[in-house]
């Protein structure tokens, strides 16, 4: 499978995927109109190891409910991606058994590396 959540408002993620050359063989899922299952949230949370990984502790509202002094549990973090699109890291890229969550240049770079390897494979 290769599937890509992301929000098709946000600047970074649309350069993101010029910048990784996707083709049409990846689905695309606009977490903004196409909300987030608990069984797609429980799939990535198995390849990334927790929910916290697939957390933005960079969103708005994190900062305006001042989740930091909370302490938020594994629970928390997989409710509050639940309940709103923007706690979830962007993009999440998913191929096959592989994910790269966010848009770190690391990340961006392993996922374009990953893609272009798997390319030239077929």
């Amino acid at each position: 499978m290769k599937k890509i959540y992301y929000l098709k408002t946000c600047s970074t993620c649309s350069k993101i995927l010029k910048n990784i050359a996707i083709d049409d063989t990846f689905i695309l899922q606009d977490i903004k109109t196409e909300t987030i299952t608990v069984k797609q949230l429980d799939a990535m949370k198995a390849l990334a190891g927790s929910y916290e990984a697939l957390f933005s502790k960079q969103a708005k509202l994190y900062k305006e409910m001042d989740l930091k002094s909370v302490g938020l549990k594994e629970r928390d973090f997989k409710q509050y991606i639940l309940e709103h699109y923007t706690f979830l890291k962007r993009p999440v890229i998913i191929i096959n058994n592989n994910i790269f969550i966010g848009n770190s240049k690391k990340e961006v770079e392993l996922a374009k590396n990953y893609i272009a390897t798997q390319k030239e494979k077929n």
